[in-house]
């Protein structure tokens, strides 16, 4: 499925991020606004997303599991009661079917792994519909296993240019504002990024940042 044929209530959604990492909250934002999704604003703590859930009333919630003082899936159940109408769709680092069943538990109605596509995360939240847990196929095709290879994988060698646009994309830049900066052309810095997302095997800026920092190209901090 392409960005062009979602569904008509894929394009209408109104979707809430709960994340505490700003960068990968921000760049969600964009690919789901580029997909022709209404990013409605987004929570960096659960106590916030509650709040945030009970004056906007989202469609959608796509809810980190692992956040400082309070974890996602306690939030989770605390929307369920707030706004009933509300799906929740947690995304997790957690490759493991006992937190998918946490999650369902807890009143979710998706469970998508950070390390999938977005392709894949688009698709999965094409299709929640509350009363069912939708799980992404990422969550169990590659398990408990892949995650140790990914990390134990030697991070492709990048040219000093290529580490100066890809530090500029893990803060949550812009080709036009990456280009500016670098004193480069915006076709010149595009050329730079399409290098990358071979390089490291993604699709989108989202996917080259989480891909970057898993293989120790960025830090993986988590801004507080």
């Amino acid at each position: 499925m392409t960005m062009t044929d979602r569904p008509a209530r894929v394009a209408a959604a109104r979707v809430l991020i709960v994340d505490d990492h700003r960068t990968f909250a921000d760049l969600l934002a964009v690919a789901l606004r580029s997909a022709g999704m209404d990013p409605v604003g987004t929570a960096t703590s659960a106590a916030q997303a509650v709040a945030m859930v009970r004056d906007l009333q989202p469609d959608i919630v796509i809810m980190d599991i692992e956040m400082p003082r309070q974890d996602g899936l306690s939030a989770t159940r605390q929307i369920r009661e707030v706004a009933p109408r509300t799906v929740v769709a947690v995304v997790s680092g957690h490759c493991d079917p006992t937190w998918v069943v946490r999650a369902a538990q807890a009143g979710a109605s998706a469970y998508i792994p950070k390390n999938g596509s977005l392709d894949e995360m688009i698709d999965v939240l094409s299709r929640v519909r509350l009363g069912q847990m939708l799980v992404a196929p990422s969550a169990f095709t590659g398990g408990g296993q892949s995650a140790p290879v990914a990390r134990a994988a030697a991070p492709p060698l990048l040219t000093r240019r290529e580490q100066e646009v890809l530090d500029c994309l893990g803060r949550g830049m812009q080709v036009k504002g990456i280009a500016r900066l670098l004193g480069i052309t915006v076709e010149t810095c595009r050329g730079y990024v399409k290098s990358l997302h071979t390089k490291l095997g993604v699709r989108s800026q989202l996917e080259a940042v989480i891909k970057a920092q898993e293989v120790g190209l960025l830090p993986a901090s988590r801004e507080r």
